[in-house]
């Protein structure tokens, strides 16, 4: 929990500023007013609120970089508290903006709260993946998901218009983002360090193996995971790294490679053109708006729903079969939300609600969790902090790319026909993912590392 909560917080502050979208940008105007004497054009406040908007992932994409370097020289049970301290800040300071009639604290304020997100999103699984037994690394990892899909879906709720999605809430819809942190900060000072980190990076088999017994609650199961931890130790060949570090080391390219392209399979997926603009799609589809706003709370559902179901199916089918399966169906649903969009009449404005809910099930099957654990597994010790920043810098990045080029080019320039780009992309990840992505179910951090590193990269099904 004392992890997670840094997922949900990430989350929460994805979406929750564009609930409140008018209120805000009436806001922006009347404090320009007040500091300034001048009233703005309706598209100067529009692009204000952009920004502002931008902030958060512009923020995020910091947050990654620095997200490893603060994991190795703090270690991950300090770097989260750290994340918790600043996202803390950020919710303070968004609450504020209202009362000091101030927009520029606002934008500040999303800079602060993205930045944190961003940390979080690189050191909260590494956390996770080092604390969590072989045996339910994959499960305890989709909670990482589940906790953003929370905060996704909570955020949707408490930003209806007759919630706290008004004129007169909106300050507390994202104040109430500093009560997460808050909580995980408090939590965090009750957890172990992470044993890993403390037995390799800190060379601590006393504190390493407390750690361990507090986990697990048995000397034998300690023993026997202090012995796993030796043998990595003794195995790696890479000290700790830096990102420069480790893009030079070509023994660790296919790894990475793996890493990143997993990453990218989350984002180009499609999934944020229906999280951004889902209310846009039901409207379309023949739904009043007010109803639409609802609608979209279907879509919050069933993502907490389908990820809940993924934490058994994690550790028994593995991470390979359920991204296959997941990616598969998201082309299928994209291909059919294409047709559902050419064609007008109301049978297929109602096909394309039950495919675009459809293309959100396959994501919570494996898109949606897997390349957030993937690189935990993928890397050692010494490199893991550098790549797992160097994945989640990747994965801001294209989260930033799809939501500037749907609404302004795809959704323009191809209209009913947007998503065949992201069904293109689909079918890549699919024939990667197919080659490359070894199972890592059930397999040490170092079994896994060597399996990518003596393998020839793409040699494809030998990796299962």
């Amino acid at each position: 929990l004392g992890a997670v909560l840094g997922m949900f917080y990430f989350g929460f502050n994805t979406g929750v500023i564009n609930a409140p979208q008018d209120s805000i940008e009436a806001f922006i105007n009347k404090s320009h007013q007040v500091h300034y004497d001048v009233v703005l054009e309706k598209s100067t406040i529009g692009t204000i609120f952009s920004i502002i908007v931008a902030m958060f992932v512009v923020g995020g994409m910091v947050g990654a970089m620095s997200g490893g370097l603060i994991a190795e020289k703090i270690g991950r049970k300090r770097g989260l508290i750290l994340c918790g301290t600043v996202g803390l800040i950020g919710g303070v300071l968004s609450a504020l903006s209202q009362p000091a009639d101030a927009w520029e604290l606002l934008l500040v304020a999303r800079l602060i709260v993205g930045f944190s997100s961003g940390l979080f999103t690189v050191v909260a699984p590494m956390y996770l993946s080092e604390i969590a037994p072989v045996k339910w690394r994959g499960g305890i990892g989709v909670v990482n998901q589940l906790a953003v899909t929370l905060g996704i879906f909570i955020s949707q709720i408490l930003g209806l218009d007759n919630v706290l999605g008004n004129a007169d809430n909106w300050p507390w819809l994202l104040g109430i983002t500093a009560f997460p942190p808050l909580a995980q900060v408090i939590i965090l000072f009750f957890c172990p360090r992470s044993p890993r980190y403390v037995y390799i990076s800190l060379e601590n088999a006393a504190d390493a193996r407390a750690g361990l017994y507090s986990l697990r609650g048995s000397d034998e199961e300690a023993d026997m995971e202090i012995k796993e931890i030796e043998a990595e130790k003794q195995a790696e060949s890479e000290p700790n790294m830096s990102l420069l570090d480790l893009l030079k080391s070509r023994t660790l390219w296919p790894a990475l490679t793996i890493g990143i392209v997993m990453h990218l399979s989350q984002q180009l997926s499609g999934i944020n053109a229906i999280f951004y603009y889902a209310v846009t799609f039901f409207i379309d589809a023949g739904i009043e708006k007010s109803d639409a706003k609802f609608a979209n709370l279907g879509v919050g559902a069933i993502m907490v729903v389908m990820t809940l179901v993924t934490v058994p199916l994690m550790d028994r089918l593995g991470r390979r079969v359920l991204h296959l399966v997941g990616l598969a169906g998201m082309l299928i649903m994209a291909i059919l939300i294409v047709i559902a969009a050419s064609i007008e009449s109301s049978g297929a404005q109602i096909f394309l609600i039950i495919v675009t809910l459809g293309f959100v099930v396959f994501f919570a099957v494996g898109p949606g969790s897997i390349p957030w654990m993937i690189t935990g597994e993928l890397f050692t010790q010494g490199p893991r902090g550098a790549a797992s920043s160097i994945c989640v810098l990747v994965n801001w990045s294209a989260n930033l790319l799809v939501s500037l080029l749907f609404p302004n080019v795809l959704v323009l320039e191809l209209k009913e026909y947007s998503f065949l780009p992201f069904a293109g992309c689909l079918l890549i990840f699919i024939v990667f993912v197919w080659l490359a992505l070894p199972e890592t179910k059930g397999k040490s951090v170092g079994e896994t590392s060597k399996l990518v590193q003596d393998k020839k990269f793409m040699s494809g099904r030998k990796y299962t």
